[in-house]
C-alpha cells in the first residue's frame, strides 16, 4: 500500500533548539498519560462493545509496555480526523521523518492516501444503510483502522510487529476508540501456526513474511527474523459477523491472506466484503504468487469487478 508523501522542499538538518523542542513535545505526550488513572485505562480496554469470542486472545494494550518517545499528531484534510503515533522516526537528528518536520512547523501530519480511501468507501456503504466490521490486515500503526473507527465503525486489526502494536495502542487511547478497535498480534495467512516474519529496522512498514520482499525497497536497512503467530481469517470470523470491507497490505503475502479467507469471500454478493489489497507484482513474486493468480482466485469466488488504483486493487461482487 502506498503510504508515500511528497518530500517537503528545503528540508534542513535539525538544529539543537529543534531537537530540544522535539524532546519537550515527547515529554508532554508521555506525561499526559500519567494524568489518567490505571482504572480508567482498564475500563476502556475491557468494556468492548464488540462482544465477540475469538479463537485467539486480542492484544492487551493495557499490559503492553508504553512506547517511547511518542510523536503523535492529528491527520490533515480528512472529514473524520484522527490522531496516530509514528513508529519510524527517520534518522535523527540528520534526516527525521517528514511528519516530524511538519509537527515542528505547527502543521498536522500529512494525510495518508489509504485513510482517505477507507473513509470514502465506508461513507458510501453507510449511505446505503450497511453496517459491519472493517478488517485491517497489515495494520501498521493504524492509519486505516483509525480512519474507520473515527467514523464509528468496528475494527479488527491484524499486525505482527510489536513496535507497530505499541503505536496502535497509543492511537486507541488518543482517539478514545477502545470500544471499537480490537487488535490481534498475528499475521493473517492461509494456515494456523507460527511463521517467520522479517522486520526491517527503520522501515517497519516494509516488514514482510518474505525476506526478499522486506528488503526490496530498502536494501541497506537491517533485517531481523522473528517468529509470529499466523491465523486464517476464516478461523476468526464467524458466519454471522457482517464484514463490510477488508484492506490487505502485507508486502506480497496478499494471496495467502485471501486463501485463508475463502469462506468469508464466498458469501453471496449482498454480504461479501469489499476488498482493497496491495497488488505490487515485485512483492507478490517475492512471495511466489502473482496478480493474475490473485485475480483468478477472486474471480472463482465471484469477484468479477476489480479495478486498479495506483498499486492497490479494489474488488467487489456485482
Amino acid at each position: 500500500m502506498a503510504y508515500a508523501w511528497k518530500r517537503d522542499k528545503n528540508q534542513k538538518l535539525l538544529a539543537t533548539k529543534t531537537l530540544i523542542s522535539l524532546l519537550v513535545l515527547s515529554i508532554i505526550f508521555l506525561s499526559s498519560l500519567f494524568f489518567f488513572t490505571s482504572s480508567s485505562l482498564q475500563n476502556s480496554n475491557t468494556n468492548l462493545s464488540i462482544n465477540t469470542q475469538f479463537p485467539i486472545p486480542p492484544f492487551d494494550c493495557f499490559k503492553c509496555p508504553q512506547s517511547k518517545p511518542i510523536i503523535a499528531n492529528v491527520v490533515e484534510n480528512l472529514k473524520y480526523p484522527f490522531v496516530y503515533s509514528l513508529a519510524d522516526l527517520g534518522n535523527l537528528p540528520e534526516k527525521p521523518h517528514k511528519n516530524i518536520m511538519r509537527l515542528l512547523k505547527g502543521k498536522p501530519f500529512r494525510k495518508p492516501d489509504i485513510s482517505a480511501t477507507i473513509q470514502e468507501v465506508l461513507e458510501k456503504m453507510r449511505i446505503n444503510g450497511k453496517d459491519g466490521f472493517f478488517l485491517d490486515v497489515g495494520a501498521n500503526v493504524g492509519m486505516a483502522s483509525f480512519a474507520a473507527a473515527a467514523m464509528g465503525f468496528k475494527v479488527l486489526a491484524f499486525e505482527p510487529v510489536f513496535e507497530n502494536l505499541q503505536r496502535i495502542c497509543d492511537g486507541i487511547w488518543f482517539n478514545r476508540v477502545a470500544s471499537l478497535v480490537t487488535v490481534f498480534e498475528a499475521a493473517a495467512s492461509d494456515r494456523n501456526g507460527d511463521i517467520t516474519f522479517h522486520k526491517l529496522v527503520g522501515r517497519l512498514d516494509n516488514s514482510a513474511v518474505s525476506e526478499v520482499g522486506a528488503r526490496l525497497a530498502f536494501k541497506s536497512n537491517k533485517e531481523i527474523a522473528v517468529q509470529v503467530k499466523s491465523i486464517p481469517l476464516d478461523e476468526l470470523i464467524s458466519p454471522s459477523q457482517a464484514i463490510l470491507l477488508i484492506k490487505i497490505d502485507v508486502q506480497g503475502w496478499e494471496y495467502h491472506v485471501l486463501k485463508g479467507a475463502k469462506k468469508l469471500l464466498s458469501r453471496k454478493p449482498a454480504e461479501a466484503p469489499y476488498l482493497i489489497y496491495e497488488e505490487d507484482e515485485r512483492l507478490l513474486k517475492a512471495s511466489n504468487s502473482s496478480s493474475k493468480e490473485i485475480r483468478d482466485f477472486l474471480k472463482s469466488l465471484g469477484y468479477s469487478k476489480c479495478s486498479q488504483h495506483g498499486t492497490d486493487a479494489h474488488c467487489s461482487k456485482e
